[in-house]
């Protein structure tokens, strides 16, 4: 079995719609964001 890649901020992102500057906020904890 190959092991997966760990999903970047910009494959988050781009997964969910959101920008790549608001998914960093999110994981990072940073205020900002509703």
């Amino acid at each position: 079995m190959t092991p997966r890649k760990r999903p970047t901020i910009k494959d988050i992102a781009l997964a969910s719609g959101f920008s790549i500057g608001t998914v960093d906020r999110a994981l990072h904890g940073r205020k900002g964001i509703s």
